[in-house]
């Protein structure tokens, strides 16, 4: 397995885990709702230390179901992710692209073209060299 292959595997395992751990230790288990997102946290901890609180502004658009909620958040994320993607996919072609443009101009071009021209020159220079008396012979 080479370099790169470890880290994916790696990193895999470590989604992987992200994921499954908190589910298989029972973590938020003492909770009414064990994976409500950040939002609703903060406001019952703001509750529960200032009942008054009156919030500074109100959502634009109110989804009607917790489910409407969380499509809205898997797409919102889906599209972030493919522009994160389209930007490095990009980003890694320009680079292959300018290291294949390097490398050519690099290397001498070894065509079927680049042999036959210095040996048309090099018969033209021993006709030139040798003068008339070869050209009779």
């Amino acid at each position: 397995m080479n370099r790169n292959t470890k880290i994916n595997a790696l990193l895999l395992l470590v989604v992987a885990a992200l994921a499954v751990l908190p589910l298989a230790l029972g973590l938020g288990d003492h909770k009414e709702e064990p994976f409500t997102g950040a939002d609703a946290e903060a406001e019952t901890a703001i509750t529960e230390i200032e009942p008054d609180y009156e919030p500074w502004f109100s959502p634009l658009y109110e989804p009607p179901s917790g489910e409407i909620e969380s499509a809205l958040f898997a797409v919102q994320a889906a599209l972030g992710a493919g522009v994160l993607a389209y930007y490095f996919g990009v980003h890694r072609g320009r680079r292959q692209g300018e290291e294949r443009a390097l490398a050519r101009q690099d290397t001498p071009d070894t065509g079927s073209a680049a042999p036959a021209a210095p040996a048309a020159s090099a018969a033209s220079a021993e006709s030139t060299s040798a003068g008339p008396a070869a050209e009779r012979a």
